[in-house]
């Protein structure tokens, strides 16, 4: 990822939670807060109850590979969070990107919805 560093903080997903901008659909919620860096950081959320650890963790890759894809088209100099949804466990690749643009262009994230 580019301009992306891990989000692994408890404190920073909390701060998040409470202050972030947050948008969600049925397969994924996206929390962000500018974090007054000039890189984003991204933390990825996969709850227990949604699988066992191979399944929590292919979703995490494959968020993981949907932000990748995407991060030019974002801004810099956030916290993102994403965090899974049940649904997204049997969601295909593009659902799971449509989900995910749709949310950063809701919370304002995108490049063009700034300007």
């Amino acid at each position: 990822m580019l301009h992306t560093v891990s989000l692994k903080e408890n404190h920073v997903f909390r701060r998040l939670y409470h202050r972030g901008a947050t948008a969600g659909n049925r397969l994924l919620v996206v929390y962000c807060l500018r974090n007054g860096t000039g890189h984003s950081r991204l933390g990825l959320t996969v709850s227990a109850k949604l699988g066992h650890a191979v399944e929590r963790n292919r979703m995490r890759r494959r968020l993981r590979e949907v932000y990748r894809l995407h991060e030019a088209e974002l801004l810099p100099g956030y916290d993102i969070v994403i965090v899974a949804r049940s649904r997204a466990m049997e969601a295909d690749f593009a659902e799971l990107t449509r989900a995910f643009l749709t949310l950063a262009g809701r919370t304002g994230l995108m490049q063009e919805a700034a300007q």
